[in-house]
Formats: C-alpha cells, structure tokens, sequence
C-alpha cells in the first residue's frame, strides 16, 4: 500500500475523514455506504474510507447502493457519486456475514493500525470507526477490550476517557467495563478531581472554548443529604469544590436522574458520570441512534458509533446508518473547530 504525503494530497481545505470499515463480518460496511450514499454527508468533508475495496462492492451491491468505489489515490475527487477506499485487500470473499471469526476480527484490527498511520503521515485529519467485536479482535490476537484502548496503545496515550457527544449532551466516564461493584469503589476523590481537570483541559480543546461541567451523583437523588449514602458528601463534593477553587467551572454532584437531560438542553457543557451505564442509559434513551462515542485525551480526533457490530443484521441490509453517519460529521466538524483555533 502506497503512502500518500500531505502535498499530495490536493483537497486540503476540507477535512479529510478516515472511516475505518470496522468488522466486516458486521454492518460496518453498510452503515459507511448508506452515511456516504446521502448527499448531506458530503459537502463540507473528504471521506476516505479505510477497509477492503471488494467486501465494500460486494455490500454496496446486495443493499443495492448506486456508487462507484475506487481505490484511493490522493488525486481531488469532485463526484458524491464515488467512495475512495484504501485498500488493504484482507477479507476474504466467503467470510460469513454475522459470526464471529479470528480473519474479521484481525481484519478490523488492522484497519484502525491503518488508520493512525495515515493521520501520522497528515493522509487524514481525523478517524471515524465503524464497530469491531470485541470477542473477534481477541481471537485475532490483539488484546483490548475495544476501540479506546487500542487507539490509546498506538498513539502511546497514557491518559484518556470514553465520552459521549448527543447534541448538546456530553457525557464523559469515570469508569467503562467494569463491574457496578468495581465502578463503584472508583468513585473516589482523587479520581474525580483527575478527570473533572482532564474533562476541563480536553473539552475546552476540542471546543475552543470554556466550558461548564455538572457531576452525576452516584447514589439516587444524589444521596439526599447522607440519606442514601455517603460517596457524594466524603468523595465528590469535596473534589468538586477542589476544583472550583482551581478556577474550574464545575458543579454537583446532581442527581443523576435529572441532570443528564439538564445537559442535554444545554445548561452545561459536559456530565460526568460515576459509572458506565449511568451514562450510557441516558444518552441511549435521549438520542439512541444520533449518539456520537468520542474519546477524549487522544492526540487525534476520533469519533465512533454509539452501538456494536449488530451480527443480527449484518448481511440483511436493514442497519441503520444515522450514527455512522453523526460520527462522520462530528468528527469534520471537530477538524474544523481545531483548524480555527
């Protein structure tokens, strides 16, 4: 595979987008062809999407998608009407729609390797991932729980957090995959008051600007008082009022079953939530399918689906695309925001 040098490439007024194919035995390459099939997609952004050229024909033909796919080659490319891959040519024709395999999950891995490689070489501004089983990944031999990890490997980043981008609603995590009772003895002051400062640095970054930060609660109604617990009075509030008095702009705790939709009508920037299904509950319920997974604290911009693989309907032509397609666009415009700024 060729590498292609930033001054070869002629389209650098607009960003240009990697969108890795994800796992191909998955419905990563339906959803990348439905986002780039629609007209919106494709105005103020360069799509390259990083996968294999023939599995990306071969779906384009069964959901009976119009568009000519190419392989890319740095030259300007005017038309909405072609899809550029590079190509790493590793799926084989027969490899099963909807099962997990070790082919697919190395498939996947080595598209988002890839990927970083070529924003190294200034090829593309930022990655858009399409869904990678995690099961899958593991039996092709990489050992990460997902996407974050990965990417954080590769770009040797010791500090970064899972969030999600719903609209005005930003959530970041405290805690991922782990257990409630493990997610629950990390509610602790230190590593709040580490990642209200990371939230503080890497949003205020990602958006140019200050923002406004609310803490979820960990117990129902935020403890009432001592009531139901007594995280929110000896572990967060005292990190939040750390915090403030380090000039940061933060609040709380709240009582996360409120505050979530608080955020997502504007009143802040970003919710810190204690654990992951905290967040994840209330993004899923007030914006399932337009919700955009970023990772915060990487060295580039990476944006993702906000759901997994769907082996249930790879193959059938009936995933929906309106994530895949909120991740692309968040992560132009988060390209543009940086260029700006």
């Amino acid at each position: 595979m060729a590498v292609y040098r930033e001054d070869q490439v002629q389209t650098r007024d607009i960003p240009t987008i990697g969108v890795t194919m994800g796992d191909p035995a998955g419905i990563g390459p339906e959803i990348i062809l439905k986002s780039l099939a629609a007209a919106l997609t494709r105005d103020y952004f360069r799509p390259v999407v990083v996968g294999d050229l023939e599995a990306m024909e071969r779906t384009a033909a069964q959901i009976g998608i119009d568009l000519q796919i190419i392989p890319f080659d740095g030259s300007r490319r005017e038309s909405r009407n072609v899809i550029e891959v590079i190509d790493l040519g590793n799926v084989h024709p027969e490899l099963a729609a909807g099962v997990e395999s070790a082919d697919a999950g190395r498939a996947s891995a080595e598209y988002i390797v890839k990927a970083v490689e070529l924003w190294r070489d200034k090829v593309i501004d930022a990655i858009a991932t399409a869904p990678i089983n995690k099961r899958s990944l593991n039996l092709g031999g990489y050992d990460f729980p997902g996407h974050t990890e990965f990417l954080a490997e590769l770009t040797s980043t010791a500090d970064f957090a899972m969030s999600f981008f719903a609209g005005k609603l930003r959530v970041v995590l405290l805690s991922t995959h782990v257990s409630l009772l493990d997610a629950i003895a990390r509610v602790k002051k230190p590593a709040l008051i580490r990642l209200i400062e990371f939230t503080n640095v890497h949003l205020s970054a990602l958006l140019a600007r200050p923002v406004k930060i609310a803490v979820a609660g960990l117990n129902p109604h935020a403890s009432e008082g001592g009531m139901f617990g007594n995280e929110e009075a000896n572990e967060i509030a005292p990190a939040i009022e750390e915090c403030r008095q380090n000039g940061i702009d933060v609040s709380g705790p709240y009582s996360p079953d409120t505050i979530f939709l608080r955020g997502h009508d504007g009143e802040f920037d970003a919710v810190i939530a204690c654990y992951h299904d905290q967040a994840t509950i209330a993004v899923k319920s007030l914006a399932f399918g337009s919700a955009v997974n970023v990772t915060l604290g990487l060295p580039l911009i990476r944006t993702s689906v906000d759901h997994g693989t769907a082996f249930d309907k790879a193959g059938k032509g009936i995933a929906d695309a309106s994530s895949m397609t909120a991740a692309i666009e968040l992560a132009a415009e988060l390209v543009s925001i940086r260029k700006r700024h």
